[in-house]
C-alpha cells in the first residue's frame, strides 16, 4: 500500500482522496510554506450558477511566504458563517445532505486559529464520514523529495477535469450548467452518502 505525502488541505477535491483511498498511511506537511493560489486555503462546490470558491481569510494575507504551521485564520470577517450559509444554500436539496447537516455544522461553529487545525478537522470529519482507515502522521521537517516510497501529491491543484477514470455522478444543478468535475468531497458525499467511499474505491483505475 503507497505512503502519502500531503499538503494541509480544506475540504480536498474527489482527486486527493483518489490518491489517499489505498494509503495505509497519509503525512501531512507542516513545515512547507504556504503557497498563495493554490487549494492551501480553498475548496469549490458548485452551485445554480456554477463552481463557488470558499476561501479561507488569513492574517498577513495570502502573499505571505511563512511554513503552514504558523499560517493563522483571521476572523476579521465571518467567513464560517458565509461558508455555511453557501453549503447550505446550494446543497439543501441533494439527497443525503440532512444526513450530515448537524455534524458538519459543527467544523463551522468551531472557532479554529491555525489553517493546518481547521483543515485536518475538515480530513478528518471526511475520512470518518466515508470510512477510510489511513493513519495520520505530521512531519514538522520540509524534506522536498520523500523518495519512491512515498507519493507526493503536495502540487494537487483545482484541475477542471476529472482524471479520466471517474464517471461523473448526480449533481443538482448538472441540467442547467453541466457536470462540474473535481470539486470538494462534500459535493460528492451530498449525492453518494455513505457509498461514496466505496464509489471513489470502484471507479480506480485497476
Amino acid at each position: 500500500m503507497p505512503h502519502i505525502i500531503s499538503s494541509f488541505l480544506p475540504f480536498p477535491n474527489l482527486n486527493w482522496w483518489a490518491q489517499v483511498a489505498q494509503a495505509t498511511e497519509v503525512c501531512f506537511d507542516r513545515a512547507e510554506h504556504f503557497e498563495k493560489m493554490t487549494l492551501r486555503n480553498r475548496y469549490h462546490v458548485a452551485g445554480a450558477n456554477g463552481v463557488i470558491q470558499l476561501s479561507i481569510p488569513l492574517v498577513h494575507g495570502r502573499n505571505q511566504r511563512t511554513a503552514m504551521r504558523d499560517v493563522q485564520i483571521s476572523h476579521s470577517e465571518k467567513w464560517q458563517q458565509n461558508h455555511w450559509r453557501t453549503i447550505t444554500s446550494v446543497y439543501r436539496r441533494a439527497p443525503y445532505f440532512e444526513h450530515y447537516e448537524h455534524s458538519l455544522q459543527d467544523i463551522y461553529k468551531q472557532q479554529y486559529h491555525s489553517l493546518v487545525e481547521f483543515n485536518l478537522g475538515t480530513i478528518e470529519w471526511l475520512k470518518a464520514q466515508i470510512g477510510f482507515t489511513f493513519q495520520v502522521i505530521v512531519a514538522d521537517t520540509f524534506i522536498k523529495d520523500y523518495g519512491k516510497e512515498y507519493i507526493d501529491v503536495r502540487n494537487i491543484r483545482s484541475d477542471k477535469t476529472l482524471d479520466p477514470h471517474f464517471p461523473t455522478y448526480y449533481q443538482l444543478f448538472a441540467d442547467r450548467n453541466g457536470f462540474a468535475p473535481n470539486l470538494s468531497l462534500l459535493d460528492l458525499l451530498f449525492s453518494e452518502g455513505p457509498y461514496t467511499g466505496i464509489w471513489i474505491k470502484n471507479n480506480l483505475v485497476k
